[in-house]
């Protein structure tokens, strides 16, 4: 489903979400970092570009308050491409591909 995000590739953009629930990743070095789900993310169109996107519980989410699951998100966003999957060189090892992301989100708030 990110396929529409590829021809978005390092463009900046108004996007909505629907609120899932949080969640934990944990670090390299043992410390956890909180996430938010948002599904169904829209461009300001209307049309879906992405069926998820996890997002690291930043300042501007935090401003938000307790979210519950429905609630619609609105942010700003540039979309990014990155390598995700696993890579072990010494053993020659590369099942990585890339996709794309939204990253730095701001300018997010809460829609009624």
């Amino acid at each position: 489903m990110r396929k529409q995000l590829k021809t978005l590739d390092e463009q900046r953009g108004l996007f909505r979400g629907t609120f899932k629930k949080y969640g934990l990743r944990s670090g390299y070095k043992g410390a956890s970092t909180e996430t938010i789900l948002l599904v169904s993310i829209c461009n300001d169109d209307g049309k879906i570009i992405s069926d998820h996107c996890w997002f690291n519980m930043t300042k501007g989410f935090e401003k938000l308050g307790t979210l519950r699951a429905g609630d619609i998100i609105q942010f700003e966003a540039r979309v990014k491409k990155y390598r995700k999957g696993y890579i072990n060189r010494r053993a020659g090892i590369d099942q990585s591909s890339f996709d794309y992301k939204l990253s730095h989100p701001t300018q997010i708030k809460r829609c009624k």
